[in-house]
């Protein structure tokens, strides 16, 4: 008997290897207590649409979790920074603006805003099967030596 469990259980293995439950964060000024964090969860494992959530946090001040609807588990996800300090984040065509004083607004976007999209800060992005965020080229402090 304990044979057949663990062979129903071994054959079930890759079925659940397929689900995406993860996410990464985007650390607005190199601490882990002023963040945009993006989480994927993806219910089944058939479906290749995951869904979206974004997690806007300053500690101790506030952290909400905001629903994004469903994108693609290999799509990816742009964040910019607006010189008013509020952030633009773009998947896909859809659009959406918040903020980090109190962390709850968060509203969709009917199209890119009059005075721009503002500085793109960096994109989340799947590498080699692992969510990350990736920091825009001119953002590093490298970059800046070279200019």
């Amino acid at each position: 008997m304990r044979l057949r469990h663990l062979f129903l259980s071994l054959l079930a293995l890759p079925l659940l290897s397929a689900c995406v439950n993860d996410g990464a964060t985007y650390e607005i000024d190199n601490t882990r207590e002023h963040v945009l964090s993006l989480i994927r969860e993806q219910p089944y494992f058939w479906d290749n649409k995951v869904e979206l959530f974004m997690v806007v946090s300053r500690m101790p001040a506030c952290m909400r979790r905001h629903p994004m609807g469903t994108g693609a588990a290999n799509g990816k996800v742009e964040i910019y920074q607006v010189p008013s300090g509020a952030f633009i984040i773009k998947v896909g065509k859809r659009m959406y603006a918040t903020e980090t004083q109190n962390c709850v607004n968060f509203v969709k976007m009917d199209g890119e805003p009059a005075e721009g999209m503002g500085k793109l800060m960096g994109t989340f992005r799947e590498k080699k099967g692992v969510l990350v965020f990736v920091k825009e080229e001119g953002d590093t402090p490298a970059a800046a030596a070279e200019e």
